[in-house]
């Protein structure tokens, strides 16, 4: 039995760096693909750079996205989220909170990288829609991929790091950056393991070389969170912490109920409307998700 580390993921095939350095081409025993980038694991040679996949070992963190249906496993054995978002194209806020929320599930440290600021003419408006983040304690990090990218180097040593977000937000410049010859050894390797054709969905591992890891996933365009229960939800919006078990009744839904903590900050503006707003939508599409899963 061989051990590695899964440092790519491409639909049903991995692949996994051995503990010797050596680089296989795995694929999964049946239909399993519960495994993702990152993961610890064991697998058996079938022939020269090929291999099955067993098992994986127990994971200190799982970053995961989910619907009524299926669920889509993003990076494992994660400590720190970075989230790009850019001046140029316009970012969802929305997906952002969805993020936090999955960063917060797992405890993971979760940070906020604006890049493009040398856009000047988007910078103004990304930071006034950023500032409720920043407001909660999440760090921001501007900077630009193609010219700048040492205030993110800094917070990447002894880290292993995912980059998320959105296409089009710079996430595969930022890992060029930090990591010059990530081009070159794709190329290599895709040519290697005849993988070229899946490169625009692949998540890769790469080590840094100041020590830690670096991970780059596809762009995003939703981010279900049906896998979370309501108390999930909440501990997700960490500004609602120092109000849960203050509202009148003890089962409130913080909807329409009287006496609700969390409605009276947002008329308060102790809690920003807009991330109340975010709470809500993932509450109901949590909420219809497990209704169409159960199959009422």
């Amino acid at each position: 039995m061989n051990q590695g580390t899964i440092v790519a993921s491409f639909g049903r095939q991995f692949e996994v760096l051995d503990t010797h350095g050596e680089r296989w081409l795995c694929v999964t025993r049946g239909k399993r693909i519960d495994f993702a980038c990152g993961d610890k694991v064991e697998f058996n040679a079938t022939s020269a750079g090929h291999g099955v996949i067993q098992k994986n070992e127990a994971r200190q963190s799982l970053l995961h996205r989910s619907d009524a249906f299926r669920q889509k496993l993003l990076a494992a054995n994660v400590s720190q989220i970075l989230i790009v978002v850019a001046t140029e194209p316009s970012f969802s806020d929305e997906l952002i909170s969805r993020c936090l929320c999955a960063a917060e599930h797992q405890s993971l440290k979760a940070r906020i990288v604006l890049n493009k600021a040398d856009v000047t003419a988007g910078l103004d408006d990304a930071r006034r829609r950023l500032a409720m983040f920043t407001a909660l304690g999440y760090e921001l990090i501007e900077l630009s991929a193609m010219h700048d990218v040492s205030a993110l180097a800094a917070v990447l040593s002894g880290e292993t790091s995912v980059l998320v977000g959105q296409s089009g937000m710079g996430k595969s410049t930022l890992t060029n950056a930090l990591i010059p010859d990530a081009n070159a050894a794709t190329r290599e390797i895709s040519a290697a393991l005849d993988t070229g054709k899946h490169t625009t969905t692949t998540t890769r591992l790469y080590a840094l070389p100041g020590g830690g890891a670096l991970i780059d996933s596809p762009g995003l365009q939703a981010f279900g969170l049906a896998h979370l229960t309501e108390d999930d939800l909440l501990a997700g919006f960490c500004e609602f912490a120092p109000l849960l078990g203050k509202c009148r009744f003890r089962n409130c839904k913080h909807d329409a109920e009287p006496g609700c903590a969390l409605l009276t900050a947002v008329e308060e503006g102790v809690i920003s409307a807009r991330r109340f707003s975010h709470y809500r939508l993932l509450h109901n599409e949590i909420h219809h998700a497990k209704r169409l899963s159960q199959g009422w």
